[in-house]
């Protein structure tokens, strides 16, 4: 404890030398109460990140750190560099980013900063992001780092183009992986038709098990609207990506991946009013083998004025005779 402790003071006391002379900061203090299962156990988990950020017209260096600790639990707590790069313009023809960086591209299933959880997902590398009329690419070389010290890295080559083309707004994303001879791609869709919103995510991981999301949506007035979805998997393999907000399942705040052949049914609605968000979303799974599952999510935002935010979500999981129930309260504050 001693040990991790020094190294806290060590790590603190150069980010405030670093935030004294930076020209932008920021603070971000995220509070979450978990009880899981049967909700007989009750775990809160605490993070706080310091950035900073300061440079000229053509050149940036930001840095940030995560100070993570779970109350009751040891060890605790935990501090680590969350995002350090350096950006530069190459002549105006495109913007390199260099270090270690949180990427999330188009909808997330295959490469996303996992946000979630306390261990975030980052990637050592180049980012080249190219000043194009047409689109908006970006392509870059990095490895992947799980927040698992002991876990080897991987580097991946990734090429993603986004654009909005005729009032649809598209996003193509292709990633190789030195571990595998297969590509993983994903291409995103959406847009408005008839006043509907309509979505579309097709993506296949390195192993070409596949996913896909349809969703249709639909303002009813102002402030509220309805929404329903299917979501499906090949049957051959379950569809996987590392380090991404899907992987976690639960433990994430989210269902997660689904196994292979299955097939999710969803509906829901939204209600939003001075400054209090409301939603229920109900989702039905059924496997090859004809099991089912039922989940149920109830969420209830609110804000706190510009700097702060309030959140609730809880979640049924019923899936043949076991019934799990989740909570998650979050509190996010920012200056």
């Amino acid at each position: 404890m001693k040990k991790n402790l020094r190294n806290i003071l060590v790590l603190s006391l150069g980010l405030m030398t670093t935030v004294a002379s930076a020209q932008d900061w920021n603070v971000d203090s995220r509070t979450r109460i978990d009880m899981s299962g049967d909700n007989d156990k009750m775990t809160t988990d605490q993070r706080v990140t310091l950035g900073t950020t300061w440079g000229g017209s053509d050149w940036g260096i930001h840095i940030s750190s995560d100070l993570n600790y779970m109350l009751g639990v040891s060890p605790s707590p935990h501090m680590d560099i969350f995002e350090a790069y350096a950006t530069t313009d190459l002549m105006g023809y495109a913007t390199v980013t260099m270090g270690r960086q949180a990427i999330n591209n188009g909808s997330g299933a295959l490469m996303s900063s996992n946000d979630w959880s306390a261990n975030r997902t980052t990637w050592d590398g180049m980012t080249f992001d190219l000043g194009l009329d047409m689109a908006d690419i970006s392509l870059g070389y990095a490895s992947y780092n799980g927040g698992d010290a002991e876990e080897e890295s991987q580097g991946n080559m990734w090429v993603n183009a986004a654009g909005e083309f005729s009032g649809w707004d598209v996003n193509v994303l292709y990633m190789t992986n030195t571990a595998s001879d297969n590509a993983a791609t994903g291409i995103d869709i959406s847009g408005e038709l008839m006043g509907a919103g309509i979505s579309a995510s097709m993506n296949s991981d390195y192993n070409e098990n596949t996913m896909r999301v349809l969703g249709v949506s639909y303002a009813v007035n102002d402030d509220m609207s309805v929404n329903v979805g299917q979501t499906v998997y090949s049957e051959d393999g379950a569809f996987s990506m590392a380090g991404t907000n899907l992987s976690g399942g639960w433990a994430n705040g989210n269902m997660g991946y689904l196994g292979a052949g299955d097939e999710m049914l969803s509906y829901g609605l939204t209600y939003n009013m001075a400054g209090i968000s409301m939603g229920a979303n109900m989702n039905a799974v059924t496997s090859l083998d004809e099991s089912t599952r039922d989940v149920m999510e109830v969420s209830l935002g609110y804000s706190l004025g510009d700097n702060a935010a309030l959140a609730l979500k809880y979640a049924t999981d019923a899936t043949g005779d076991v019934d799990s129930k989740y909570t998650w309260l979050t509190l996010t504050v920012r200056p």
